[in-house]
């Protein structure tokens, strides 16, 4: 069985709780015996997958599958072309260099919906959402990276695992994946 949760601002990737004020999946009525596939953090959103097939963890995640990963990042300020390939070549976080990956500008910027809480506003400052397709996800990578090219992460969405995309799924709503749509997922 493989599951997309669209995993909303302030839930853990995990079904206890932790003590903090974040609520786990627990509070979603997943079925018995299945587990995230990787994970967002608490103060990240969009697509998460679950499981009770424990083999799709290493088929999925495992950087050697070059398995793409696309992500939706709201920056401060305009990124330069220059910034955008600093990203795509990979920059340096914890001492260790990224992959290359794919980064751009989102051509017409996303309208989304409003977070709750709602992002850092900053008056002078503008913000602009590009696009990072990865094939590694260390813990908290993405803001890691936008960090080190001086563009702060105000919001981060998981909108695409392989072939299968977000879409309209609501957020804190999920749904068992066809045979279709399970073999987007496995696309690289």
């Amino acid at each position: 069985m493989l599951l997309a949760f669209h995993k909303p601002f302030g839930v853990l990737s995990q079904f206890t709780p932790d003590g903090s004020p974040n609520r786990p999946l627990a509070e979603f009525g997943f079925p018995p015996r299945v587990y995230p596939i990787g994970r967002l953090d608490a103060d990240s959103e969009g697509l998460l997958l679950l499981s009770d097939e424990a083999e799709l963890n290493e088929k999925l995640l495992h950087p050697r599958h070059a398995h793409g990963r696309e992500y939706w990042v709201q920056v401060e300020r305009i990124p330069t072309p220059d910034a955008l390939a600093q990203l795509a070549c990979g920059v340096v976080i914890q001492e260790r260099k990224t992959l290359p990956c794919r980064a751009w500008r989102l051509d017409p910027q996303p309208q989304m919906p409003p977070r709750d809480p709602p992002i850092r506003f900053r008056k002078n400052v503008p913000d602009c959402w590009i696009g990072l397709e990865l094939v590694e996800g260390k813990n908290r990578q993405v803001r890691r990276m936008t960090a080190v090219i001086g563009h702060p992460t105000l919001r981060l969405i998981r909108v695409r695992i392989g072939g299968f995309e977000l879409g309209g799924l609501p957020p804190g709503k999920w749904r068992t994946l066809d045979p279709s749509e399970r073999k987007l997922v496995l696309a690289s």
